[in-house]
């Protein structure tokens, strides 16, 4: 595998980070990941938007953006990757092994993957712990993962495949690495921003393409009493795509069954389809 780190091609045996580089220590970093479609990393622009949003709330500084996207290219030309998930990440660099930052230089580096498709339908569980959207990183797509793939542990041991946060309010967040779009009575809602969850960009994109394939979706706070209720529950994120939801787990409470995929994922999902053959930077 050939990797792109701080201006330079490298095998991915030769990269190397400091151990005291601030993304390993602190998890001082952001990152994006990107879908590639016929070797074109889809959502380009929007994608960078965000990790230029995410840098600046937890005040870091970005490569150029021109030198970033030259820099994918000759990744996925380098690994001969046509259908695949490329991801940008940059840390806050070396530093004191402690929560204050050092005037260093970023860390920046980009990893191609062979594209993996998502299950086409799946179980999601709702976890026991919450999502503060009052967080100083609510919203930011940062590298400290840990309460995730806390939750989509207990979530798999349980036979799903995602896990639901609730925020402190007791509304609907988000899953561990996708956005979550709840259906009654033909209405699709989402959690706004205000509800803590990091905004995707398929998320963003699905509520434009709503309106033209016949969906009503809004941004509106969710009760998690709700879920129990919803024709239809819909995972969204750049991997997942549209991704619809057969059975919500929570102890104590059993499972609810829902019907997947129903109508809305299916015509939310031909619409996506729709977008990436004719656009790939919409």
């Amino acid at each position: 595998m050939i990797v792109w780190l701080d201006g330079a091609l490298l095998d991915v045996r030769e990269a190397r980070i400091s151990p005291l580089d601030r993304g390993l220590v602190v998890g001082d970093g952001v990152f994006e990941t990107l879908r590639v479609y016929g070797g074109v990393p889809f959502a380009w622009s929007r994608h960078l938007a965000r990790l230029a949003q995410s840098a600046a709330g937890l005040g870091l500084a970005l490569p150029d953006a021109g030198a970033l996207r030259e820099a994918a290219g000759a990744v996925l030309a380098a690994n001969e990757l046509t259908e695949a998930r490329l991801r940008l990440t940059v840390t806050a660099g070396e530093g004191p092994p402690g929560s204050s930052r050092s005037a260093s230089k970023p860390t920046a580096f980009i990893v191609a993957t062979e594209f993996e498709a998502a299950p086409a339908i799946t179980n999601v569980a709702i976890v026991p712990w919450t999502r503060n959207e009052h967080s100083a990183t609510a919203g930011l797509k940062t590298i400290s993962y840990a309460a995730n793939v806390r939750a989509l542990a207990y979530a798999q041991a349980r036979g799903c495949g995602e896990a639901l946060f609730a925020n402190t309010a007791g509304n609907l967040c988000e899953a561990t690495g996708s956005n979550v779009i709840v259906v009654h009575d033909g209405v699709a809602r989402t959690p706004p921003s205000s509800a803590g969850c990091l905004l995707g960009v398929t998320r963003g994109l699905l509520l434009e393409l709503a309106p033209g394939c016949g969906v009503d979706a809004r941004e509106e706070d969710l009760p998690m009493s709700d879920l129990g209720s919803a024709s239809e529950l819909i995972l969204t994120s750049t991997i997942r795509e549209v991704q619809p939801v057969a059975g919500l787990a929570r102890d104590g409470h059993g499972e609810a069954r829902l019907t997947a995929p129903g109508p809305v994922a299916r015509c939310l999902a031909n619409a996506f389809a729709e977008l990436v053959a004719r656009d790939t930077d919409p």
